[in-house]
């Protein structure tokens, strides 16, 4: 077939040139290509001897010399023999050249010898010869697979390295076609891009092929990138590529993927586990992170024990405890991951058979692999998970759980890294389930300590009525350092209080709780509210520090001082005592704000009370107000949490307190709840405590008031009046015990007191008897010998009353007892067997 120029016809190379020499020797014949190489036109050379061409200018003959002398003529060529040699020429004055000239000797139309030159230059050819040796070098030596496809889309040649990359000779691909080493896709996809390649002249880079290679069973990867070539002309004369094996390197790219992708999930772990305290919540988190990024399938069970609280070590050593499943995803339709013909539902307490390998991973702590099951009858877990993981979580040493990953059919198989990652991920969740447990078992503990610190419910008192709420800072912990109080005192009289230790949480409230028993301690003995702030003070003072009380000097132990290595207990507090016979309450404050007063038709108030200086500064004094409060008063006491916030200044928050009591003749529970409603009291910055009060005083018709003279006599009026007010009261069950008791108390007030006797009944919740007198030294209660005469009296007090005690006062003392009023159920104290006891 015929055809303007064969692609890749080494004339596309090198310029060839002809003449042709007359039977004379002389050219006949001087072609273009000979002009262009030589530098001379063919009328120039025409009919000339050749040496006159070829010849240096000095050698040149004389015209007219025979030209015997040129060897391509004498040894060659028109001799009938053919000849190559080197011959130099001339091209112009600076432009000396060696060209290969080729004699072939022939005949002219005459029968006379003649001969055909071809001519090249020397230099080109050799640079020819060197662009082939360094091609080939490449070619042959090179690391990369190279390998040509001609127009046709065969292969035309390869090189030892793709031969070794595709496992079979060099030879065997000459004349093949890609789908004679590759899979079929893969051949399609090759022959496509070398289509497109050859069509656009666009070069395509990083073409993955996937195949098998003779005698290994492992697939390998190639990255592929072909471009075109072309001839010297520029006509496209096949296809180059360049193949490179990519397996181990695309093996490495997958397992630093792998890496990768398990250091991000690792991370995501840890941001997102443990966020909550809750044992559940923490379960649901770790497969929130689990499925799908690491597997298809997964569910956590805790032991039964960790969830109920107990304090023994969860499960059993065997691995067949009860446990209960908290936690399921699952990114497909499919059963929970539990190996049974039941599946197990969330919330459900199950056991594991002994044998099973969840058992075994509960029994081991070490991770178990559990078996895939094929089974005929209808749909079950094994048609659809390919690969589990029985990974037991344990944190401390100690199984709390168990949790399973699972991955579905057409998902790749578990491997070792992934084996590593589900017991990281399980251990970082077994660590925070441990922390709840161990949360949740010092919460209730600190729950238990505050709930026992408050009085339960709303307290009772004579002539108040109360109500009082507690709003912890932090809904989660409920553990603060507010307190309020509601203490019963000797003759109906109430002391309240609310107190704020500085700080929150557990140390708060134990501090807390240590003063508010001291408050309770120090009002048993009826101090004065500045006295019981004072010694509260000095408590609160001593508190944290070695010995209970700061030592006088401050030394140095390992270069820390040590009133640094002390806790230092700081608390505000206001103390009133209010009486309902007299209407008055006396305040004492430590650095707490003032109470608040509501009088009916009138806005509230805060009482001007001395502020004082907080509980455990110490060494300054409190003072007292005493405030008449009439009945039907709103009193309240309250902790700054109530009225202070960083949205608001303390101005503000009271303000917006004393509004809220705009209508205090309502309910007392519905004025709590009008003031938490009206105020700020959800902002978490501070414990709050409300104590709320509506004074009632107790009735004129409920005192009984006497005054008698230091005399004998006095006994016997003593008990007559005392007789004649519990007839008016209705309690004539209580009336032989009342005159036997007031008859000791006053005949003791004769013998061991000074100055009048003055007799009190009160009638409340209880009836209360009091014995006024001018001496300070306290009656003591002492157990009398069986030959004594006297020393009895006030064991018979204590035997027949509910309480006894006695107080001191401005004047002197109070002796006091108390009797429960009769309910019609129990009998009342029968006098006579208590005096019987006695002896």
């Amino acid at each position: 077939m015929w055809q303007n120029s064969p692609p890749g016809s080494l004339y596309d190379y090198i310029r060839v040139a002809s003449f042709s020499l007359g039977a004379d020797g002389r050219i006949e014949q001087w072609s273009e290509r000979a002009a262009e190489l030589f530098g001379i036109a063919a009328r120039h050379a025409v009919g000339k001897d050749p040496l006159e061409i070829f010849a240096p200018a000095g050698a040149r003959p004389r015209p007219g010399t025979p030209l015997t002398g040129a060897p391509f003529l004498g040894e060659g060529g028109l001799d009938g023999r053919e000849w190559t040699g080197i011959v130099p020429y001339q091209r112009g004055e600076r432009q000396p050249g060696l060209a290969e000239i080729y004699v072939m000797p022939t005949e002219n139309d005459h029968g006379e010898r003649a001969a055909l030159c071809v001519a090249v230059d020397v230099r080109a050819l050799r640079a020819i010869e060197t662009d082939i040796a360094a091609s080939e070098a490449v070619f042959g030596q090179s690391p990369l697979g190279f390998f040509f496809f001609g127009t046709d889309l065969t292969l035309l040649r390869v090189n030892e390295s793709f031969a070794q990359t595709f496992g079979r000779p060099a030879a065997w691909h000459r004349g093949r076609t890609p789908h004679d080493f590759l899979p079929r896709s893969e051949a399609d996809r090759l022959t496509a891009a070398l289509r497109q390649v050859l069509d656009s002249g666009k070069p395509v880079s990083d073409i993955q092929l996937v195949g098998p290679v003779p005698g290994q069973s492992e697939r390998r990867r190639w990255s592929v990138s072909l471009y075109r070539l072309h001839s010297g002309s520029g006509r496209p004369i096949g296809v180059a590529a360049l193949a490179t094996d990519v397996t181990g390197r695309r093996r490495a790219e997958r397992e630093a993927a792998g890496v990768r992708r398990n250091l991000a999930l690792l991370n995501e772990a840890g941001a997102r586990i443990g966020n909550s305290l809750d044992l559940e919540t923490t379960a649901r988190e770790l497969l929130d992170v689990a499925v799908p990024q690491f597997c298809d399938l997964a569910s956590v069970d805790l032991y039964q024990g960790l969830l109920a609280g107990d304090e023994a070590p969860p499960g059993l050593a065997d691995g067949s405890g009860e446990l209960r499943r908290v936690a399921y995803a699952s990114a497909v339709s499919g059963a929970p991951v539990d190996g049974d013909d039941k599946p197990i539902q969330v919330g459900e307490v199950h056991r594991y058979p002994f044998h099973s390998p969840c058992a075994g991973a509960l029994r081991t702590a070490q991770v178990q692999v559990v078996p895939r099951r094929e089974r005929e009858e209808g749909p079950e877990l094994g048609a659809v998970v390919q690969s589990t993981l029985a990974v037991p979580m344990v944190a401390r040493d100690t199984v709390v759980g168990l949790a399973q990953f699972s991955r579905t059919k057409g998902s790749e198989p578990f491997g070792e890294r992934d084996t590593a990652l589900a017991v990281e991920l399980a251990a970082r969740a077994a660590v925070c389930i441990d922390n709840a447990r161990l949360y949740r078992r010092e919460h209730e503990r600190a729950l238990i300590l505050q709930r026992s610190l408050l009085p339960p419910g709303d307290p009772d008192a004579a002539g108040l009525d109360i109500a009082c709420r507690y709003l912890p800072a932090n809904a989660a912990t409920e553990v603060g350092g507010d307190w309020f109080d509601v203490i019963e005192l000797p003759g109906h009289r109430t002391a309240l209080v609310v107190g704020d230790v500085m700080g929150r949480g557990l140390r708060a409230a134990v501090a807390m709780g240590e003063l508010r028993t001291a408050v309770r301690t120090l009002a048993m003995l009826d101090l004065e509210p500045a006295e019981v702030l004072s010694a509260l003070d000095e408590i609160a003072h001593g508190l944290g520090r070695p010995g209970g009380k700061q030592s006088a000097s401050r030394g140095v132990r390992g270069g820390v001082r040590a009133a640094d290595l002390s806790e230092v207990y700081l608390a505000t507090c206001v103390y009133a005592v209010y009486d309902p016979v007299t209407r008055r309450c006396t305040v004492a404050n430590a650095g707490h704000l003032p109470p608040v007063l509501v009088e009916a038709g009138e806005p509230a108030m805060l009482l001007d009370v001395p502020p004082g200086m907080p509980l455990g500064v110490g060494g300054e004094p409190f003072e007292e107000t005493v405030v008449d409060l009439p009945d039907g008063a709103l009193f309240a006491l309250y902790t700054d949490g109530l009225v202070e916030s960083r949205d608001h200044p303390l101005d503000e928050g009271l303000q917006a307190f004393r509004d809220a009591l705009d209508d205090p003749a309502r309910p007392l529970e519905d004025v709590c709840d009008h003031v938490l409603d009206a105020l700020d009291t959800h902002h978490g910055e501070d414990d709050i405590a409300l104590l709320m009060a509506r004074l009632r005083g107790l009735p004129d018709d409920c005192v009984g008031d006497w005054t008698l003279p230091p005399e004998p006599r006095s006994v016997a009026r003593a008990r007559e009046m005392a007789r004649e007010q519990l007839v008016a009261w209705g309690l004539e069950s209580l009336v032989d015990t009342t005159e036997l008791l007031v008859s000791e108390l006053v005949t003791n007030a004769l013998r061991y007191g000074e100055g009048e006797i003055r007799l009190r009944l009160l009638l409340d919740r209880t009836l209360v008897c009091e014995v006024w007198d001018g001496g300070l030294v306290q009656p003591r209660r002492r157990r009398a010998r069986d030959t004594d005469e006297g020393g009895r009296g006030l064991q018979l007090v204590g035997l027949l009353s509910a309480a006894w005690g006695s107080r001191r006062t401005p004047l002197g003392k109070t002796v006091w007892f108390e009797l429960a009023l009769p309910d019609g159920d129990a009998p009342a104290p029968d006098a006579v067997e208590a005096l019987m006891s006695l002896y």
